[in-house]
């Protein structure tokens, strides 16, 4: 499983347009409404590099209007108590 945090700012006034449309994003497991330099943050969880890409650089950027900027963290390592790639049925 890849894992990516992706840190996401927004148009004000577009903020609920842009979780509804991240929460329809295959791949897309959570959207946190967050304080500080970022709006939001997604959490995005797919089977490989390939399919992270596209929702980062097609999908995000082409196809979820409001989104100014965006930030992308790769998890290199994951350490849970639950099986994630069980938990998200990759």
């Amino acid at each position: 499983m890849v894992t990516a945090v992706v840190l996401i700012n927004v148009s004000r006034s577009k903020l609920q347009e842009v979780v509804q449309a991240l929460l329809g994003i295959e791949g897309v497991s959570e959207v946190y409404t967050v304080a500080g330099e970022y709006d939001l943050v997604a959490m995005v969880r797919v089977a490989s590099n390939q399919a992270l890409s596209k929702i980062v650089c097609d999908t995000l950027p082409h196809q979820v209007s409001g989104i100014t900027h965006t930030k992308t963290l790769f998890a290199l390592e994951a350490k849970s108590r639950h099986d994630l790639a069980k938990l998200f049925n990759l």
